[in-house]
């Protein structure tokens, strides 16, 4: 090898094997790994070599230090399938064949070695040790999404072996997964009843309590992490997102400050942090906070890519300003766009596509626009911003929210005027627009949403006609509603409530009043100036506050729940003869 490159010997030890010369090949196979271990040829042929040569339990290691080193190579997977095959460890040899296929790995001869398999594996022998082989193929099944089969793999794995608790955990994931939160639970219970220290037992234990809305057991079981691993920053964060549920926004702060000052950069804990100092209108740290969410592993929308720097403040400069997440927070968020415009020497807005008439209408007319799902030329601009990091620059302290709340978006007067000629002609009473429930993918939405039964009910009067103002296909809800109640709830057929915001706009204005829970028609409406009842979950989203008040819009007026996940409560204080709903002059 000192006369030899790693490139060359491979290539001689390749023409050495190919013509029988295994001893030199092996030599010079042996020679690259003592320079380079991990070499995933000279592993993958020192495999084949002691395939060949009958000693197959020797190759498994080469053959698993190869996969490891470059686990896109197919003939890799095929080798090592083969040799566990060869062992009859059927079982193994299945749970590696799926896991290439799960990672899309494509070889011509899988298909053939699969038929192969099955063949050999008509009646295996259920042998002790295959306990852990039922568990892998769990693993490899839950990362092809096949939960169910997954759950198959874990119970056989714990019928061989009852106190396994690996497999108990894994089967505990699975089925939180599927949300069969009760099942999950017992899982984790049988975990830490045979290894009581199990941390990510107890957390997962907490998190599943968490999501069966029980805050308190649920810190309870980060309490039990965190008594066995006192720098566990993960339990430390979930207990702060449980403490935020229970509208304890200063112990949630101390919690998340725990897991940061144990893991500074723990980008989870940082984004959660900001939401809690938001709530409790500390705009500075949180907005700055706020930041981390480009960092976290599921974030909501993806990081412009763009060589031209972040604005920061910046004057007298070509600035693009970007919308990220969904249609609500874009509306709110834009509220800022006048005030860059005004330090700007050109403003572009790349946004969702739906807004841009309604923008047109109500921002400067020399502000270009691009829809969010298409590309902006990089010479059109200087800086670049998203509009969640606006408020970093202008929105740092309550006073400053006071610019835009009063509303800052124009409906289409005439459109507004038409509609609300229609709908007074066709049924002569008090037009009470409605919208009860949120499709955002952020944590705990579903939490937001009322059974529109239940809102119907409590708004139903005999000098009232409820509208709906919300946004999808939910003709059938409508329609139950109708059936079950006798409630006739109407769809606008001139709009489009999902795709023609514009036309949103003047509808939610045609209204006499609005009453809504917090999705984007609130933040519409709040955009707009129209009058608005907020009905707000126990711990609401940090635009909220503390859910007592509405500084991003005037003309929000939030109803948050007093009890944990009960609505009635809620509409029970919903009185529409007291809500003097009239919206502002236009």
């Amino acid at each position: 090898m000192a006369e030899l490159t790693i490139d060359q010997a491979l290539q001689q030890g390749v023409e050495a094997h190919k013509v029988g010369q295994l001893h030199e090949a092996k030599c010079l196979y042996k020679a690259i790994l003592k320079v380079e271990p991990k070499h995933p040829d000279a592993n993958h042929n020192m495999g084949v070599l002691a395939v060949s040569d009958g000693k197959v339990k020797l190759a498994l290691p080469f053959f698993k230090t190869a996969l490891e080193a470059d686990p896109s190579n197919a003939q890799f997977w095929y080798s090592h399938v083969v040799a566990l095959i060869k062992l009859k460890r059927f079982i193994d040899a299945k749970i590696l064949l799926d896991q290439a296929k799960s990672k899309g790995i494509k070889g011509a001869d899988f298909d053939r070695l699969e038929q192969r398999l099955n063949e050999g594996n008509k009646e295996p022998a259920i042998k002790p040790n295959h306990a852990e082989a039922y568990n892998n193929m769990g693993i490899a099944l839950k990362e092809q999404r096949k939960l169910d089969e997954a759950i198959v793999a874990y119970n056989k794995a714990i019928s061989i072996k009852p106190d396994y608790a690996d497999a108990y955990y894994n089967m505990g994931n699975a089925l939180r997964e599927q949300c069969k939160l009760d099942e999950a639970i017992v899982a984790y219970s049988k975990v830490i009843s045979i290894r009581p220290d199990h941390l990510d037992a107890h957390n997962n234990m907490g998190i599943s309590l968490k999501e069966q809305c029980k805050p308190e057991e649920a810190i309870e079981a980060y309490n039990k992490a965190i008594s066995i691993q006192p720098d566990y920053a993960n339990a430390y964060n979930n207990m702060g997102i449980a403490l935020k549920d229970q509208g304890k926004l200063e112990e949630a702060i101390k919690a998340y400050n725990k897991a940061i000052l144990i893991q500074p950069d723990y980008a989870d804990a940082h984004h959660n942090l900001s939401f809690a100092l938001l709530a409790t209108k500390d705009f500075g740290q949180g907005f700055i906070q706020s930041e981390w969410r480009w960092k976290v592993n599921e974030q909501d929308g993806s990081f412009l890519q763009s060589e031209k720097p972040m604005w920061n403040g910046e004057k007298n400069q070509r600035v693009l300003v970007w919308g990220e997440q969904g249609i609500g927070d874009e509306l709110m968020f834009s509220s800022i766009i006048p005030e860059i415009y005004t330090l700007s020497l050109k403003i572009l807005v790349k946004c969702d596509k739906r807004l841009i008439p309604l923008f047109k209408r109500s921002f400067p007319a020399d502000i270009i626009y691009f829809s969010k799902d298409l590309p902006v030329p990089e010479d059109e601009y200087d800086f670049h911003i998203p509009m969640g990091s606006l408020p970093m620059t202008f929105r740092k302290s309550l006073d400053s929210f006071k610019k835009s709340a009063s509303g800052f978006l124009k409906h289409d007067m005439s459109k507004t005027e038409s509609i609300k000629a229609q709908l007074m002609h066709e049924y002569g009473k008090k037009i009470v627009g409605i919208s009860w429930k949120t499709t955002s993918p952020i944590a705990d939405s579903f939490n937001r949403n009322i059974n529109l039964a239940e809102l119907a009910n409590a708004l139903d009067s005999s000098n009232t006609q409820l509208l709906s103002l919300q946004y999808g296909d939910v003709s059938d809800e409508i329609e139950a509603v109708k059936r079950d109640f006798g409630i006739e709830i109407i769809q606008f057929s001139g709009v489009d409530n999902k795709n023609d915001i514009d036309g949103l706009a003047s509808l939610v204005f045609a209204c006499d009043q609005i009453v809504s829970s917090t999705n984007a028609t609130v933040h519409l409406a709040g955009a707009l100036g129209a009058k608005v009842t907020a009905l707000l979950p126990f711990s609401p989203r940090w635009i909220w506050g503390d859910g007592s008040d509405s500084f991003w819009y005037d003309s929000v007026t939030p109803l948050k729940q007093n009890l944990y996940q009960n609505w009635g409560n809620v509409l029970e204080r919903l009185d529409l003869n007291n809500c003097k709903h009239i919206k502002k002059e236009s």
